[in-house]
């Protein structure tokens, strides 16, 4: 079974459709390899990256750039992490401190079984987290 990690190019053109040939061939790429049952996926970074994308390129405000890649992500065949998927579920998103992306980066520490470092004051309310104050 072929197996494909889509970049953050790719990942775009399937959110926006633009442009739209490039819209056409990764989508026609992936409705080809997921009837051929291909595993896909989408790690942290290209879902942080398209979401600062849709925010400071297309124009959108965070609780549709959060609404557009937690769809994407639900997408069947598309492979997230499960901690993207949790925090992508997370209500107020939008608005929650820490956000999206140093969820995601937390995740990661989380995983790999080490603790975050950070100077994000926000950052105190999740667990594993050691935050650098003076």
């Amino acid at each position: 079974m072929a197996s494909y990690h889509l970049d953050t190019s790719v990942v775009m053109r399937l959110l926006v459709q633009e442009p739209a040939e490039q819209f056409v061939r990764a989508a026609d790429f992936l409705e080809q390899e997921l009837s051929n049952d291909a595993a896909v996926f989408v790690g942290d970074l290209p879902l942080a990256e398209a979401y600062f994308a849709l925010q400071t390129f297309y124009g959108l405000p965070k609780s549709k750039a959060l609404e557009l890649l937690a769809g994407f992500a639900r997408t069947p065949g598309i492979n997230v992490s499960d901690y993207a998927l949790t925090v992508l579920s997370l209500p107020n998103l939008a608005s929650a401190r820490p956000g999206f992306a140093d969820r995601l980066i937390h995740g990661s520490a989380r995983a790999a079984s080490q603790t975050l470092v950070t100077f994000e004051k926000a950052a105190k309310t999740l667990p594993g987290t050691l935050v650098l104050e003076g």
